[in-house]
């Protein structure tokens, strides 16, 4: 089986964000896998995927407070400023924590750990939709 879907997330403030149920909901086809793997790939170069904390939201304010102290905005010498200060710092914190994710897939449900989520890293001030496609290749139930 092999499925692909564009999902359209809402436009969020800067932030880290717990996107895991977004994801979810928009691939039923997920229910009918047995075994497999989902592929997200997060098509922005000023945001970013990664997989960690779902239960405290403590982890992503702190998240975002170490990556601001990592690549502070308006620091001298960035030259790439054309949507704003916080154009050039968004692309570096993309490119640290990558676009795309492979998860697996058990039994109709993503194979996440007890306390892992999906994360969307908005890094811009004022992002608009941001858009994942979404790719499932497994068995079927």
């Amino acid at each position: 089986m092999w499925q692909q879907r564009l999902i359209s997330l809402a436009a969020r403030p800067r932030g880290f964000h717990l996107i895991s149920d977004e994801i979810v909901a928009a691939l039923s086809e997920l229910r009918t896998c047995r075994i497999g793997l989902l592929h997200l790939w997060l098509r922005h170069t000023s945001a970013s995927l990664s997989i960690n904390e779902n239960a405290d939201p403590a982890v992503r304010r702190d998240f975002e407070r170490f990556f601001n102290r990592l690549v502070p905005q308006e620091a001298p010498g960035y030259e790439h400023n054309d949507e704003g200060p916080d154009d050039l710092p968004a692309h570096f914190k993309a490119s640290l924590l990558g676009c795309q994710l492979s998860l697996p897939v058990a039994d109709g449900r993503l194979a996440l750990g007890a306390w892992q989520g999906i994360y969307l890293g908005e890094h811009c001030d004022q992002a608009g939709v941001r858009q994942v496609l979404a790719t499932l290749h497994g068995e079927a139930i």
